[in-house]
């Protein structure tokens, strides 16, 4: 068996969450979070960010740790045993744009109810989840700051 590591964001702006739709060589695969593989020498976080600017050009900010979902399939060779670790993430807009060349053909922000219905996989449904309540908790405690917030004093 072998054992993988990849990292992920569930990207929020303005309360819509970032997916991805894969389409591998005309086979529905699904929606889906963005995640990669961690590269040699990258912090779990660097890994999260990287990922999900290269699977969708965002660039989002890691406002705290979700957790962590595992799954095993069939690998060319072995059974591989994969662990995602996963943050709450923020963006800055509504931009986004799949990565073609990892077969991503289209990408977009969507409502709690819709992503969860969209999303291929229960394990990212739950952390999804999870990272939307943890959302919530963060809008409702007055701890979702927008970014680049306009002081008028500044002028």
């Amino acid at each position: 068996m072998i054992e993988a590591v990849s990292c992920g964001g569930v990207v929020i702006h303005r309360g819509k969450i970032l997916l991805l739709y894969k389409n591998y060589k005309h086979k529905y695969v699904g929606w889906v979070l963005p995640k990669g593989t961690v590269e040699p020498g990258e912090r779990y976080k660097e890994t999260a960010l990287r990922e999900v600017q290269e699977e969708t050009s965002v660039s989002a900010k890691i406002i705290k740790y979700i957790g962590h979902s595992q799954y095993t399939f069939q690998g060319r060779e072995d059974i591989v045993n994969k662990t995602v670790h996963w943050y709450l993430m923020r963006a800055n807009n509504f931009y986004c744009k799949p990565q073609r060349e990892e077969y991503f053909v289209d990408a977009g922000y969507y409502k709690f109810h819709e992503a969860y219905h969209l999303l291929k996989f229960n394990d990212e449904r739950q952390i999804m989840k999870k990272a939307y309540y943890a959302y919530i908790e963060l809008r409702k405690n007055k701890q979702w700051i927008r970014p680049f917030k306009v002081n008028k004093e500044s002028y």
